[in-house]
């Protein structure tokens, strides 16, 4: 592809596939230059979030492209268990095809404490520009020991725009209670609808499901 061509397809949105007619070609250039010592090749980082919504045939791609001399290092991240790899009926540890977590280094790692969750609410406070009382602090770190990190961080916008609602500057206990009972964490949305399923359209309960596979059967 010529510089033009590229910057073509760099402001026309045109997008594809390299054909492997080019990449070999370009491979080919790129060990001339390194033999004379015209170029130098730094691997870059490439970072995979969610890598268990790729399917068999990226895993395949990226077990070939792993073998080659110029690959970047690679840091992929999950929070899957055994589930299933997409675009097949096997299951896996992590959605990740055998051979392919093989290649991998597993690094484990820990549940935030409660002192981890109050630093990193301390610099998203900082970063948003939210300032908080110490009791409303001491809360929202409660709340996130308790559901989760991310909807506690969520809750401190929330938290603001209450606290700018009644014109006041500090984030306080009562900016946090209001919010924290106007929007639901997925551990009490997930009991207000068990227990209000029946008034739901299309309810799926465990109750109806059980009646539909007894009048089949």
């Amino acid at each position: 592809m010529s510089m033009t061509q590229g910057f073509l397809a760099l402001f026309t949105g045109d997008t594809g596939e390299i054909r492997a007619e080019v990449r070999e070609q370009i491979d080919t250039k790129v060990a001339e230059w390194r033999e004379e010592g015209k170029a130098d090749i730094v691997p870059g980082v490439l970072f995979i979030d969610e890598v268990h919504m790729l399917d068999i045939e990226c895993f395949s791609f990226l077990n070939r492209a792993l073998e080659n001399d110029m690959a970047p290092i690679l840091v992929i991240a999950t929070n899957r268990g055994i589930t299933s790899i997409r675009g097949t009926n096997y299951r896996s540890p992590h959605g990740i095809p055998p051979d392919f977590l093989d290649r991998l280094l597993i690094i484990t790692t820990q549940p935030y404490t409660e002192d981890d969750i109050r630093k990193i609410l301390d610099i998203r406070c900082d970063e948003e520009e939210v300032e908080m009382s110490a009791d409303a602090k001491a809360l929202l770190t409660k709340i996130g020991v308790e559901t989760s990190l991310r909807y506690a961080i969520n809750l401190i916008t929330s938290a603001a725009l209450a606290c700018q609602k009644r014109k006041g500057k500090v984030v306080e206990i009562d900016d946090v209670s209001r919010v924290y009972g106007l929007f639901l964490d997925v551990k009490r949305s997930t009991q207000y609808l068990v227990e209000y399923q029946s008034q739901y359209m299309f309810s799926e309960g465990l109750g109806e499901a059980d009646g539909d596979d007894a009048m089949q059967s």
